[in-house]
């Protein structure tokens, strides 16, 4: 498809803007490879997931994923940046700890998974520092959102791509949304192609792993998003959720999302026979009074025998904790858990084993 008139023309004023990041995240990466900027290695391994572009490749159900699968073995220690919080510096997870304090998706994974240690900071050597010396008994890390946080060398990396937005056709920001120039998942120890189509075809899968470029010594895995029942945001008011499948023509559903990428999430509901409103908010959205009363006047004037609020499972983690949220939409509001599941490929299916060789060298 020809691109539009604007878009060639803002392309054009991007792209030296682009050049100037380009060349400053490719020297960066000169400096720790060349030993100018130190990284700092610790006596626990640390795997690293991450990406090369801007949000919307699913990390966190991924990090859910090696959590589920490795908490049996390891007592892990997890660490974030914690990403639109509205705190600083190193804040650890507990009972009393709101989103607002540690960030959305750090609080999702903390509220599911009560084995782990979790904390929040933007320095990641300080942050692993201070949670050992909180819980010595911390024998794995996981870091999220850390692939370009070169200050900690990583026992493994683990790189996300989106398999509908391929690296080779972006660009390095502003112009494009890659955090540095594609070769850089050349550092990764292992790549995962998320929300693939199920099934895939095997030419997709070739042509996926043709414009990744990968070594040979990289392994390369493909993943798709399975999605659940629903689930009540606030079960305190409501128990029984609504089945997506018995619902008819006549019901409808109102989407509420605010992440990277809603498209695989409106698609999935698309394809069953309810009819499907959206409200996109930018991924991460703060919601605030007005948020609830504009979501408020678009439910009334919805029609249909039954009609519900579904949203992300992110974004029910910031709804529940918000004290705006309208009493009279509770009991009619909704979220759709999802968890990675790796598609039907060859090789696909030893992830955790191959992950586990990297990090006790084994």
């Amino acid at each position: 498809m020809d691109k539009s008139p604007f878009k060639n023309f803002l392309d054009i004023m991007l792209a030296p803007a682009s050049w100037i990041y380009g060349c400053i995240a490719f020297m960066r990466n000169k400096f720790f490879d060349w030993g100018i900027l130190k990284q700092r290695t610790f006596d626990v391994p640390v795997i690293v997931v991450g990406n090369i572009s801007v949000g919307g490749t699913g990390k966190t159900p991924h990090v859910e994923y090696i959590i589920e699968h490795l908490c049996k073995e390891f007592h892990i220690g997890v660490l974030s940046r914690g990403y639109k919080r509205k705190t600083k510096g190193f804040i650890l997870a507990n009972d009393k700890t709101s989103p607002n304090d540690i960030g959305d998706e750090p609080y999702q994974i903390y509220r599911k998974f009560k084995g782990i240690t979790l904390a929040v900071c933007e320095n990641r050597c300080e942050g692993i520092e201070t949670l050992k010396s909180i819980d010595p008994d911390i024998n794995l890390f996981v870091l999220d959102d850390a692939f370009q946080h070169r200050y900690v060398k990583p026992t493994a990396s683990v790189v996300l791509v989106d398999y509908s937005r391929p690296l080779d056709t972006d660009h390095v920001l502003p112009r494009g949304r890659l955090r540095e120039p594609m070769h850089g998942i050349l550092r990764a120890d292992i790549v995962i192609v998320t929300k693939c189509p199920e099934p895939i075809k095997p030419v997709e899968v070739s042509l996926a792993k043709k414009r990744l470029d990968l070594f040979p010594s990289q392994k390369l895995y493909y993943t798709t998003f399975r999605y659940y029942n629903f689930k009540p945001i606030f079960p305190e008011v409501v128990k029984n959720a609504p089945i997506l499948q018995n619902l008819t023509e006549n019901d409808t559903l109102l989407v509420v999302t605010g992440i990277a990428n809603h498209v695989p999430f409106v698609k999935f509901l698309n394809a069953f026979r309810a009819k499907v409103k959206i409200i996109k908010f930018s991924d991460h959205h703060d919601y605030g009074r007005k948020d609830f009363g504009f979501i408020e006047s678009w439910y009334d004037k919805l029609t249909g025998e039954h009609k519900y609020i579904i949203s992300t499972e992110k974004d029910a983690v910031k709804l529940a904790n918000n004290p705006y949220y309208p009493i009279s939409l509770r009991t009619v509001s909704f979220y759709m858990p999802i968890k990675v599941g790796f598609v039907d490929t060859p090789h696909n299916d030893d992830f955790i084993d191959e992950l586990k060789k990297l990090i006790t060298n084994k």
